[in-house]
């Protein structure tokens, strides 16, 4: 990994006190103070420059890689939508830099010591203690926030920096938390104008994780009130007018891992809801509040009721990358006995029903018996088709068994051969172009093409009859549901583009399907809702690929959700006090999950932990942020 070191100095003389660089930044005092004050001019320079230089490659493309500073620090300047260690605080998505201790390199285990180290590693990353080692003292961390308030103060024209100087993005130093206030973070932002720099916020996040007394979900136990907080703010900002807006985010639903050797899916439904003013800490939101669902959904749930959906678009996608690369991994066969004595036993069946000159009747039976064997799984969600034609059924049958390309071969010979002998009159759907279909059409007339089953022929005429059964099935569950029309599935089902991108669009189709059911089943919404999720996912797919990481957000009523949060306890919950001023701001939340990843917290035993009735003790987590506000005169 390519990364600028900008080299340690000789002698780098300290101030005995870690706010005193802060002083020298605010007053914009000149510096003839000595060797020392030339050795702080000089490493604000240093870090400035590295700081803009990283700032600069950046903005080109060139680099991604932290810079070294001082051989000890390193620095990553994090753009918007890059994983950010300061989500859970700053609820803000703004490129910043992150200033840590560069990781320490370990050396070569043993073998003996690998062994040894496999049961702790989950462990030791699962408490954060890696990402912990990260975090500096407050006295350094102090020192460069210093640093990069000197470089943007208009009055220290003494230092060697090209003037006007660069606006840089807000600075955050990890602290180890080690003082008496428990900080765990610093950080400064540039107050500007266009055309100058008047000043910088300085932020302090302290974080701690305590024992809270829950009564009917609701904390009864912390100390600290509203009207404290709000008394803080005005004291430090001297304001006489401020307002407080409340934020809280309830987890609906989290998927779980089955055991321990299946992990569990990344499927979460949240509700997040925004209001103001507070009346008091940890107030239910009114029912006049904003509110949005959020749902992140992953497909293939092994418990869920598409599950078997599911396995056939898997197995979909694997022809697909078959006919791509040349290389077909052929799954586990669900059937006990082999693809070709299934077809066999299904060519026999829909034969002696032919002898009979009731074909039509009696296949239609048949493809109940199969619709309700392949769905049964999801009849509660998806009406269960009776009307699955020969195609589907042979999708049905062989989907489920064939293990080989010698499997392909076998069982579509079996099938053109019963064709030709005219032993089978298999009905069809309309609007089918596959190959399959073409053959059967030519065979009610008494005529068939050749067909050379070698090459990718049988991996493409099982795909494209797998490909009109999943189109066909979520078309039914989509209008059968009244969540879109045939125009609004348009793009998804169109054959008018290769066979490629027509499973990548019906792996999307799948994608909204999934989504749709996770919310019927997990939050039972009402029609209007449903309607409006799928019609928002319709619109995503058609304009972006795949992504079953993406968080769908659906504005809501709180009215139509409010029974999934009034009695619920929230997973996190948040007052911000303010006076008009986006970055003048105090923020305290409580969360039941740690929103400093690189802090550990006493999390006490299940055995410590009591339940009596509707008492309940468990760990919460509370962080607090607070600013003070320095205009450079």
């Amino acid at each position: 990994m390519g990364v600028k070191v900008v080299p340690a100095r000789k002698s780098r003389p300290r101030t005995s006190a870690p706010g005193a660089h802060f002083s020298l930044a605010v007053s914009g005092l000149q510096s003839n103070w000595g060797a020392m004050w030339s050795g702080a001019n000089r490493a604000a320079e240093e870090f400035y420059a590295g700081l803009l230089q990283e700032f600069d490659e950046n903005k080109k493309g060139i680099r991604k890689d932290p810079f070294i500073y001082e051989a000890d620090i390193q620095v990553q300047l994090i753009s918007k939508g890059q994983p950010n260690p300061l989500k859970n605080i700053l609820h803000e998505n703004e490129t910043i830099f992150i200033v840590e201790k560069v990781p320490l390199e370990k050396e070569e285990p043993s073998p003996i010591e690998e062994l040894q180290s496999e049961d702790t590693a989950i462990s030791d990353l699962s408490t954060g203690e890696n990402v912990g080692l990260l975090a500096l003292p407050i006295g350094r961390a102090r020192q460069l926030i210093g640093f990069y308030t000197m470089a943007h103060n208009p009055n220290m024209t003494h230092l060697k920096i090209n003037r006007p100087v660069t606006a840089l993005p807000p600075l955050w130093v990890r602290c180890d938390g080690s003082d008496p206030e428990g900080i765990s973070w610093l950080g400064a932002e540039l107050i500007s104008t266009s055309s100058n720099i008047t000043g910088i916020v300085l932020y302090m996040v302290t974080c701690k994780g305590e024992s809270s007394l829950l009564f009917c979900g609701v904390d009864k136990n912390f100390s600290v009130n509203l009207e404290d907080l709000k008394k803080s703010h005005k004291k430090r900002h001297h304001l006489s007018t401020l307002t407080a807006s409340g934020f809280a985010r309830y987890e609906l639903f989290k998927s779980t891992a089955l055991d321990d050797t299946v992990a569990a899916s990344q499927t979460t439904i949240t509700l997040d809801i925004s209001w103001s003013p507070v009346d008091e800490i940890l107030q239910t939101p009114p029912l006049s509040s904003t509110a949005t669902l959020n749902i992140k959904v992953e497909s293939g749930e092994p418990r869920g009721p598409l599950s078997q959906l599911h396995r056939e678009l898997k197995f979909l996608l694997v022809l697909a990358d078959g006919l791509r690369t040349g290389v077909t991994e052929w799954p586990e066969p669900l059937e006990a006995k082999s693809a070709v004595e299934l077809v066999q036993e299904f060519l026999n069946e829909l034969s002696k029903l032919n002898e009979f000159g009731d074909s039509t009747k009696k296949d239609t039976e048949i493809v109940k018996h199969d619709a309700a064997a392949v769905d049964g799984s999801i009849e509660c969600l998806l009406t269960v088709r009776g009307d699955l034609d020969f195609a589907e059924q042979l999708w049905c049958k062989m989907s489920s068994s064939v293990i080989s390309y010698q499997d392909l071969v076998k069982c579509f010979s079996l099938v053109i051969q019963s064709l030709q002998r005219g032993a089978i009159q298999p009905w069809l759907h309309s609007g089918s172009n596959s190959l399959l279909s073409k053959l059967i059409h030519q065979s009610y007339y008494g005529t068939m093409d050749t067909v050379s089953l070698s090459g990718t022929v049988p991996v493409q005429m099982l795909l494209e009859i797998g490909l009109d059964k999943l189109k066909k099935d979520y078309i039914c569950f989509f209008i059968g549901q009244e969540l879109a029309s045939l125009n609004h599935l348009e793009y998804f089902i169109s054959p008018s583009v290769d066979t490629q991108e027509q499973v990548h669009r019906v792996q999307k189709l799948h994608h909204i399907l999934e989504i749709v059911v996770s919310c019927m089943l997990f939050i039972k919404p009402q029609h209007e809702l449903l309607f409006s999720l799928t019609q928002s996912c319709i619109k995503y797919y058609e304009q972006n690929p795949l992504d079953e990481q993406h968080i769908f957000q659906l504005p809501v009523r709180p009215t139509a959700v409010k029974d999934l949060y009034q009695n619920e306890k929230p997973q996190k919950w948040r007052v911000e006090i303010n006076s008009g001023q986006k970055k003048v701001k105090t923020v305290w939340q409580l969360s039941d999950s740690p929103p400093i990843d690189h802090l550990n917290f006493h999390r006490p035993d299940f055995s410590e932990l009591t339940l009596s009735g509707s008492l309940e003790e468990r760990i919460s987590f509370t962080n607090m942020v607070t600013c003070s506000q320095v205009h450079f005169k």
